[in-house]
């Protein structure tokens, strides 16, 4: 298996295409993930999968409200029925979700909880088709036209990432696998987000983004553009929280990264890859141990740094390392001149 593909998305001048093309750096990220890691190389435990799309009952519930709500707000009759027919298509996913899921080789458990990352994306679209946006302040009861068609964009601003997300990661997984082979056990659910059809929802809720924001001010439209990069955050971050309990396949970048995208990989002190700095978590445990450690000792043996005195070492420490590994890091990354096409 070669490194994963980054598969590019034509820029037709759409305000969707646009958000995407300006945010899809932090995509990246996903690609590199222990989850779509596991899922391309097929070492992914089937636990970690089986929880990740026992999310989707969730996340499909939240969609067809949504939906419901942004169909009432739209008030062009073809922007209605493109909106109904959105919110069918996830009906009868949810009501054929078992049998999806047997289809691809594998079943749901009978019982599952919505977890953190999905109560925050779910809460975060529901808020926004209700209108409760920051940045803008709805009357009790929405009624202008104007009003309804602003919301309408809202909404679809707040999906609409998500559904392009899955169709760029399945499709950069998808190619990738040996068609001949046929051994991954989740190429059936890889296939369904790269489907045709897949792609036809995602571009439909484009389209129909594009068009609800045509009327939109200047102001309105940074709203959608903070809508959808906080949309596109927290699917990361869902993501990027599935549970991992296997060890993870190390990927390496090939040449089909495409050069204007000036990719580059860090990795810590040790040669791993992480989300977050572990180094404070190590410091706090060996300042703990060294504390225990001279309680422990009999009061013949000579005095050792306190706790507070260790802890003040380390944030003089951490303080230098930060401010040299960021001098690095601007060192690495070449500076930006003028504006380019990504």
């Amino acid at each position: 298996m070669g490194g994963l593909l980054f598969v590019e998305i034509p820029d037709d001048g759409g305000m969707a295409k646009k958000l995407w093309m300006k945010f899809q750096d932090e995509t990246v990220f996903a690609m590199y993930t222990p989850f779509v890691v596991g899922l391309a190389s097929a070492s992914l435990d089937s636990s970690t999968f089986l929880h990740c799309i026992s999310q989707d009952v969730y996340f499909l519930q939240a969609f067809s409200k949504a939906y419901e709500l942004a169909e009432a707000y739209a008030d062009d009759d073809e922007d209605k029925e493109a909106i109904s027919m959105l919110r069918k298509r996830v009906l009868k996913r949810l009501s054929d979700q078992r049998n999806l899921v047997r289809d691809w080789g594998f079943e749901l458990p009978k019982d599952s909880t919505c977890d953190s990352a999905t109560v925050k994306y779910t809460d975060f679209l529901m808020a926004t088709a209700l209108g409760k946006v920051e940045g803008e302040k709805f009357p009790g009861k929405i009624v202008t036209p104007f009003e309804k068609t602003k919301l309408a964009a809202y909404t679809l601003s707040a999906i609409a990432p998500c559904m392009r997300l899955y169709s760029y990661v399945s499709k950069g997984i998808k190619a990738i696998l040996e068609p001949q082979e046929k051994t991954n056990p989740y190429e059936k659910w890889i296939d369904s987000l790269s489907s045709d059809i897949f792609e036809e929802t995602a571009s439909t809720i484009e389209d129909l983004l594009d068009k609800l924001s045509i009327s939109l001010t200047g102001g309105e439209l940074e709203i959608v553009e903070k809508l959808y990069h906080q949309s596109l955050k927290l699917e990361l971050e869902f993501i990027s929280v599935q549970p991992i309990i296997q060890s993870s396949s190390i990927v390496p970048v090939v040449s089909q990264v495409p050069v204007e995208s000036h990719l580059k990989v860090f990795c810590d002190f040790d040669m791993t890859c992480s989300a977050i700095d572990s180094s404070p978590l190590l410091a706090e445990m060996a300042i703990l141990a060294s504390r225990k450690a001279y309680l422990n000792e009999s009061e013949t043996q000579p005095s050792q740094a306190t706790a507070s005195d260790l802890s003040a070492t380390w944030g003089s420490l951490s303080c230098k390392y930060i401010e040299e590994f960021e001098q690095c890091i601007k060192r690495i990354i070449p500076t930006e001149s003028g504006n380019h096409e990504k």
